[in-house]
């Protein structure tokens, strides 16, 4: 495991890379602007930064030279993450005093084993290539047949996240960012398994339970919630009389995730959908 800073100002890149870093064990610091960034390197002495190069007022390249002025900092790896690459930037970053270059959009398949090239071999990820380096899921978990999850959550971030894990271990997933597309989806489709965020605005996730459970063609299906909220003994007791099949909390591993939807079909075994019983 390694202390991170990422120093980002675009809120969408910072979940998405605070995600996956911690996903795979690592701790994070966040800083949005190149002042704080250059703030929390003093004072937390991360193992590792990855920094943006197009900042409000600080950019990257004078966060860069100014922590390699620091000779207490000096040995602190840095790792640009730019969406703008240009002739001559990857020179420019290297003189600044950057170490490395990502460029964006993060790819989640790859990033962690991206940061890992960083770090040393006993900081890296608890599960160091393996996204890379294996995109598909173990045979055991590698469904047989082409497996269609319904992915339910307000955040396109979560939603992109959910379908790069699960589509290149062969399963199919529709996302949707609300309960009544949900719905509406569900009985269209027919999905193997639903997937669903537990708070989002409007309608949460025990709304949408209630509603599957309620329609008899749609009653069967298996339901996981997955939520970046502790789980309160209430939350659990409710989850259970409703009939959800697994409770899962943010931040997962892929794998971890990718187990737990293969154990979470295998109970179930088979759904029936109304006129059409028997589909696997």
């Amino acid at each position: 495991m390694a202390r991170i800073l990422v120093i980002e100002d675009n809120p969408d890149n910072l979940e998405l890379m605070t995600y996956l870093l911690e996903a795979f064990g690592h701790l994070t610091l966040t800083a949005s602007n190149g002042e704080h960034g250059i703030e929390a390197a003093r004072s937390e002495r991360p193992d590792l930064i990855v920094c943006d190069i197009h900042l409000p007022g600080t950019d990257g390249y004078a966060v860069a030279r100014e922590l390699r002025r620091n000779d207490a900092l000096d040995d602190i790896r840095i790792v640009a993450v730019s969406a703008l690459a240009m002739a001559g930037d990857h020179e420019k970053g290297l003189a600044a005093g950057f170490d490395g270059y990502i460029s964006k959009p993060i790819d989640p398949e790859k990033f962690i084993a991206q940061i890992d090239r960083f770090l040393r071999v006993d900081q890296r990820s608890v599960t160091p290539d393996r996204q890379a380096s294996q995109p598909a899921a173990t045979p055991a978990t590698r469904p047989s047949k082409q497996i269609r999850v319904l992915f339910v959550d307000d955040s396109p971030t979560n939603r992109e996240l959910i379908y790069q894990t699960l589509t290149p271990s062969g399963y199919e997933v529709i996302g949707t960012h609300s309960v009544q597309a949900a719905l509406q989806l569900a009985k269209t489709i027919e999905p193997d398994l639903i997937l669903s965020d537990l708070h989002m605005p409007d309608e949460d996730g025990f709304a949408l339970i209630r509603r599957i459970k309620a329609d008899p063609r749609l009653a069967r299906l298996p339901f996981i919630f997955i939520s970046s909220s502790v789980w309160g003994e209430r939350d659990r007791e409710t989850s259970l009389r409703l009939g959800v099949s697994r409770f899962l909390l943010r931040p997962i591993e892929p794998q971890a995730l990718l187990d737990e939807i293969a154990a979470c079909l295998a109970e179930h075994g088979g759904v029936t959908y109304g006129d059409n019983p028997g589909r696997r």
